[in-house]
C-alpha cells in the first residue's frame, strides 16, 4: 500500500458518507496515517466534518447529490458511515471502478432488514428469531398476533435502535406501528416483527475481514440498550467457550457471504450456549466505543488498517467499559459542566462529541474507564459519566 501526501496531486483520500461520532474518530485515525478525508453529511459542523480536510452537507439519500461529489473528488474508498444512504447509487459506484467499503452489496443488505434477515436466516442458515415483515398496519396487526406476544417491531430501514420497540400488550400494537413510521430512516413503511427472545445478554463481536489475515475477532463486547438505543458497554464479555465459539462462527458466515474487508459489529442475543444472529452494520459499532480504550488498537484504527491492506494485530489490554451521556432538551452551542470531576476518578477519559445541537435523549459523549474488572470498570465510567451535564442557553 502506498500513501500519498494529503491536499496534493497523489493524495490518498477517503470520501466518508456520514459525519457522526463513529466517523470522528474514524478520521482522526486517517488523518495520522496522511489519508485525505472529505466528511459528507445532511448538517454542518456534524463532528467528522470538524477535524476532516474538507466537507460538504447534502441529502444524503439524493445518489445524485453523491455521485456528483465522488465524481469530483475522485477518492480511492467511499467509506458510508450511516445507513440512510442511497445504496443502489453506491452500487453503480462500485460497478464504474469507485471502492465502497466494505463492498456495496453489503452496505446495501444491512441498510435493510429484509435483506440481512432473509440472507442470514434463509441463504446462510443461521439461527434467528422468529420474523415477519409488514407494509400496511392491517398485514401488521396479523403478523404481530402470529408471530405473539411480546415481540419487537422495527423499521425496516433503521439503525442504532431508531424506531424500535416491545410490543409486550394489545394496547402497545398500534403505537409501536406510529412509532416505527415516525423514526424510519431512508424510503418505505415496512417494518419487521422479530420473536422476543428472552436471553441472558447480547453483544457485539467486532469481526474483521482482511486482505491477508484471514478473519480477526477482538474479544466480544457487551451491552445495554435503552430504547433500542446503546447506553454502556464494557470488554471483555465472559461468555463460554462453546457460546463464544459458535458466536464466532455466526460472525464469520455471514461477514464471508457479505464479503468486502473492514469491520464488522455483529449483534448477537446469548443464552446459555445459545447463540442467535440479531444485526450486523458494516462498519464500527457504537457499543465498539470502548475499544478507544480497551485495546491496543482502536475499531477505528482497526477499520482503517482493514481498508488499506496493513497488518492488524489485536490485544486487549484491559477491563473497559464506556457509558453515554445525553443531552435533555433542544438547544444549539452545548456547553458541558463536569470534566474535571469525571476525569478526577483517575483512569478515565472523556470523549465529547461536539455536535451543534441537542435534543432529548440525544447522545453527545461517552466516558471510557478502566478496572482490574469489569464490574470496577463499568462503576467508574458511569459515575463518570453522571458528573457530566450538558446544557444550553
Amino acid at each position: 500500500m502506498i500513501i500519498g501526501t494529503p491536499l496534493s496531486h497523489n493524495a490518498t483520500k477517503i470520501l466518508l458518507l456520514g459525519s457522526g461520532e463513529l466517523g470522528k474518530e474514524f478520521v482522526i485515525e486517517a488523518m495520522r496515517m496522511g489519508i485525505e478525508v472529505i466528511a459528507v453529511d445532511s448538517y454542518q459542523n456534524a463532528p467528522a466534518q470538524q477535524v476532516a480536510h474538507r466537507y460538504y452537507v447534502i441529502d444524503m439519500k439524493n445518489g445524485k447529490q453523491i455521485k456528483d461529489i465522488v465524481y469530483r473528488e475522485k477518492p480511492d474508498f467511499i467509506v458510508p458511515e450511516i445507513e440512510a444512504i442511497d445504496t443502489d447509487d453506491l452500487i453503480d459506484l462500485e460497478k464504474e471502478g469507485f471502492t465502497v467499503v466494505p463492498c456495496a452489496q453489503a452496505v446495501k443488505y444491512t441498510m435493510n432488514r429484509i435483506g440481512i434477515r432473509r440472507l442470514a436466516a434463509e441463504k446462510v442458515g443461521l439461527k434467528t428469531s422468529k420474523y415477519a415483515f409488514a407494509s400496511d398496519i392491517e398485514t401488521y396487526r396479523k403478523k404481530v398476533m402470529e408471530i405473539g406476544l411480546p415481540c419487537v417491531v422495527k423499521p425496516v430501514m433503521s439503525s442504532s435502535g431508531k424506531g424500535q420497540s416491545v410490543v409486550r400488550s394489545l394496547e402497545d400494537i398500534d403505537r409501536a406501528w406510529y412509532y416505527a413510521q415516525e423514526n424510519a430512516r431512508g424510503k418505505g413503511s415496512e417494518v419487521i416483527i422479530e420473536e422476543f427472545i428472552n436471553f441472558d445478554y447480547e453483544i457485539t463481536l467486532l469481526t474483521v475481514r482482511t486482505k491477508n489475515q484471514g478473519t480477526l475477532f477482538c474479544e466480544p463486547i457487551g451491552h445495554i440498550q435503552v430504547e433500542g438505543d446503546y447506553w454502556e458497554s464494557w470488554q471483555p464479555h465472559i461468555m463460554s467457550e462453546t457460546a463464544l465459539n459458535k458466536a464466532k462462527e455466526i460472525a464469520k458466515k455471514i461477514t464471508d457471504e457479505l464479503g468486502g474487508y473492514g469491520i464488522f459489529g455483529c449483534e448477537m442475543f446469548v443464552k446459555g450456549d445459545e447463540v442467535w444472529f440479531n444485526e450486523i452494520s458494516p462498519r464500527p459499532h457504537d457499543t465498539g466505543m470502548v475499544t478507544l480504550i480497551s485495546q491496543n488498537m482502536s475499531e477505528f484504527e482497526i477499520h482503517l488498517r482493514a481498508i488499506l491492506g496493513l497488518p492488524i494485530e489485536i490485544k486487549l489490554l484491559s477491563p473497559s467499559a464506556s457509558y453515554c451521556f445525553h443531552a435533555k432538551e433542544y438547544g444549539v452551542a452545548p456547553i458541558y459542566k463536569g470534566v474535571e470531576q469525571a476525569l478526577s476518578l483517575g483512569d478515565v477519559k472523556v470523549r465529547i462529541f461536539g455536535k451543534p445541537t441537542t435534543r432529548p435523549k440525544r447522545r453527545m459523549g461517552i466516558t471510557l474507564a478502566t478496572g482490574e474488572t469489569v464490574e470496577e470498570a463499568r462503576k467508574k465510567a458511569k459515575k463518570a459519566a453522571e458528573f457530566i451535564k450538558v446544557e444550553v442557553d
